[in-house]
């Protein structure tokens, strides 16, 4: 994959947090940050999704909301466990 070298600027203390974490990662501190902006891409198109099916079948009830909630915290809980985590 191609890697194109950009600048952008940060809060001094949101830098070093960022830092500090890429440091106890052991990741470069480029590969934290490309992740997190992963992950908000991702975030968005989900959101798109679901913008999408509410327009068309209409909003969520909160049985489904409860639902929807129980799977996640269930997935989040497999995925802990299996990397060893725990939930902050």
């Amino acid at each position: 994959m191609a890697s194109k070298k950009v600048t952008i600027t940060l809060d001094e203390s949101l830098f070093e947090a960022l830092a500090s974490a890429a440091e106890e990662e052991g990741i470069p501190l480029s590969r934290l940050v490309a992740g997190a902006a992963e992950r908000e891409l991702r975030l968005r198109a989900g959101r798109a999704v679901i913008q999408e099916w509410q327009a068309e079948q209409g909003t969520f009830t909160p049985e489904e909301l409860a639902a929807a909630r129980a799977d996640m915290a269930d997935a989040d809980a497999e995925y802990l466990s299996s990397t060893g985590a725990s939930a902050a």
